[in-house]
């Protein structure tokens, strides 16, 4: 972690970076939920904080997905705001159960992929946990983008696990975030199931 601008709240640290990367996180995570596009722009000053806190950390596949959410979030604000038909934006929708099966299979082939790259490059004792939730946020993030329901589920998963990598990497400010953000994916998905319900398959 930087050492650079650190603000004491307690016993505990944090850097400028790590707060501004906590907030605009929160706030992009929440307008997601309410189905804001805004939540693309602002998601994309946090990813490009956390890229370079991962990088700085030695978490190499998160800095590196980060970027791609950075692309992501370009997509994801173009084709939220796109008009289908000429009329109406892209709605909420649900993927089918052999779509379903592909991106799971889609997680794993990138987990082995990314657990193999980064074992030979790095001796890093955090290459599972980097490797399997890179590969889980990869998949949510292009889900998200297409606005389909599944995104929550993963990155509520994912959310978890960042969680007990921070608890032992001692970013507990990022630790809080990622506890924020599963509850905030919970109440997201509630809330997009709410809104297909009786249309689409969850």
């Amino acid at each position: 972690m930087n050492q650079d601008f650190l603000i004491n709240f307690g016993i505990f640290q944090a850097s400028v970076v790590e707060l501004s990367a906590v907030l605009s996180g929160l706030v992009s995570v929440w307008l997601v939920k309410k189905e804001n596009v805004w939540a693309f722009p602002i998601g994309g000053v946090s990813v490009l904080l956390s890229a370079y806190i991962y990088f700085k950390g030695n978490i190499y596949a998160n800095a590196g997905i980060n970027v791609f959410y950075f692309i992501m979030n370009i997509y994801g604000w173009y084709n939220w705001l796109r008009k289908v038909g000429g009329e109406k934006h892209i709605m909420i929708t649900s993927c089918s159960r052999k779509e379903m099966l592909a991106y799971a299979a889609l997680i794993i082939l990138l987990f082995l992929g990314l657990w193999y790259i980064l074992g030979k490059m790095h001796n890093n004792e955090y290459v599972l946990y980097d490797s399997f939730t890179s590969a889980l946020y990869a998949v949510a993030m292009w889900l998200m983008a297409r606005k389909k329901i599944q995104h929550w589920p993963l990155w509520i998963i994912g959310d978890v696990i960042m969680i007990v990598l921070c608890i032992l990497l001692k970013w507990y400010f990022i630790g809080f975030q990622y506890l924020v953000y599963t509850v905030i994916a919970v109440l997201g998905w509630m809330e997009w199931k709410y809104k297909i319900k009786g249309t689409q398959a969850y």
